[in-house]
């Protein structure tokens, strides 16, 4: 079967001269969670940009290679009609209307949907999984926790009726025991509403945990890609990703010695 996602030798420029994706490609199946690794800088985010196609509110271009979702080009369309498409992103940050209240929010991811009936519809599922937005639907979501803010933010995602999802760190600054709550709802969603997900996530370890395929990137290219279960095990990402050496314990990254290029890229 084809990949529902598929980027292929993919370049992108920001200002016309800042090279930082160089020539990567990557796959993603229907119905799987990828996750994509890396350092920071190493060009996550502007994967992410590049595929949902917000590149060009930061003056980036993907200038050779393609991107195609469901057999169709789309690295040369606007973002409202990617959208249209299938393809929601969930920014880094948790980009929230503060003005807005957390149902006000919510209702920003429906704007492609004219049906009252299924958008009354969608809220009920959100707050299925996302009780306590129920509990905040009125309260502006400048004023509620940042853990509820990356509810919301999600819920506004699923809102879109995404066949596709894009996550950018979303456990970045929250605590343990919401991060793995968090997570769990992820899986959920990808289970229950059957919608594919590529994943850019800083803790490693609860991304490998949720994942099917992940890949690592280093400098705007693809150096490592497997399943979720032969990644774990790699010892170059136990120690530069887990910070575990081959007896189980700590180790700074500092020490890890970078693990080795792979010598074919994607095609």
């Amino acid at each position: 079967m084809p990949p529902m996602l598929e980027a292929n030798n993919v370049e992108v420029i920001y200002n016309q001269v800042i090279l930082v994706l160089k020539g990567l490609s990557l796959k993603v199946h229907e119905g799987q969670i990828v996750t994509l690794l890396g350092n920071n800088g190493a060009g996550k985010s502007t994967t992410l940009k590049a595929i949902s196609g917000l590149l060009k509110s930061e003056n980036g271009k993907v200038t050779d290679g393609s991107i195609t979702f469901l057999g169709e080009r789309i690295d040369k369309i606007d973002p409202e009609k990617i959208v249209r498409k299938g393809i929601f992103q969930v920014m880094e940050g948790r980009k929230a209307f503060e003005d807005l209240t957390v149902e006000e929010n919510l209702l920003v991811g429906a704007h492609t949907i004219r049906n009252r009936k299924q958008i009354k519809h969608d809220l009920e599922m959100v707050y299925n999984y996302f009780p306590r937005l129920l509990q905040r639907r009125n309260f502006l979501s400048g004023y509620i926790s940042g853990g509820e803010q990356q509810m919301m933010v999600i819920g506004r995602g699923l809102m879109a009726h995404p066949k596709l999802m894009l996550l950018d760190e979303p456990s970045m600054g929250l605590s343990p025991m919401l991060v793995g709550e968090i997570f769990e709802i992820i899986q959920r969603i990808n289970k229950e509403e059957k919608v594919t997900i590529l994943l850019v996530e800083q803790n490693a370890r609860m991304a490998l945990s949720i994942a099917d395929h992940g890949y690592v990137m280093e400098n705007g290219r693809i150096v490592l890609d497997d399943d979720v279960e032969k990644l774990r095990e790699n010892e170059d990402i136990k120690e530069f990703y887990l910070g575990l050496t081959e007896k189980g314990k700590q180790k700074s990254y500092r020490d890890v010695k970078h693990y080795k290029r792979r010598k074919r890229w994607l095609t």
